[in-house]
């Protein structure tokens, strides 16, 4: 009988280890997954105050319907809850970011731009195109990892 008893026990151990393990990986994947959710959601906080910073006079922080005009401080009219020069991030002049992860704009042209963030957790860049269709007057955001299309939404 205290061989079965034995048995069991070893049995039951390595049960619990396998458990542990596979619940340390299902958690540390899903933190990842809120970090890049968190990066996601601060890239649309900014696209979606494009159009107000777009239409806005650059004397009252806008960019007077052409972000080239601003290009150098755009990200910071946008609004989004970064700082500059944060601890995650470089410190190159420019550079902001959060505790989710950095931030950095491109200016595309007059009426366009990408956001670029980096998350905390690591993986691939997201990039947060924000167009203005000159003819409808229409603003679309799309959103991809870097490299990848991006998906488009009004």
């Amino acid at each position: 009988m205290g061989q079965q008893q034995l048995l069991l026990v070893i049995l039951v151990t390595i049960l619990v280890g396998i458990a542990t393990v596979v619940a340390i990986n299902v958690f540390g994947t899903a933190a990842e997954d809120a970090n890049r959710d968190a990066v996601r959601q601060d890239l649309l906080q900014g696209a979606t105050a494009a159009q107000g910073v777009w239409s806005k006079p650059e004397m009252l922080d806008g960019a007077g319907q052409d972000f080239t005009n601003v290009s150098d401080d755009l990200i910071q009219r946008l609004g989004m809850p970064i700082t500059e020069g944060h601890a995650s991030c470089t410190d190159a002049p420019g550079t902001f970011g959060n505790e989710n992860g950095c931030y950095e704009v491109t200016v595309v042209n007059a009426s366009d731009f990408e956001l670029t963030g980096v998350p905390t957790s690591g993986g691939a860049d997201i990039v947060a195109t924000v167009t203005r269709n000159p003819e409808t007057r229409q603003w679309s955001v799309g959103m991809a990892d870097a490299g990848e299309t991006a998906t488009q939404t009004n």
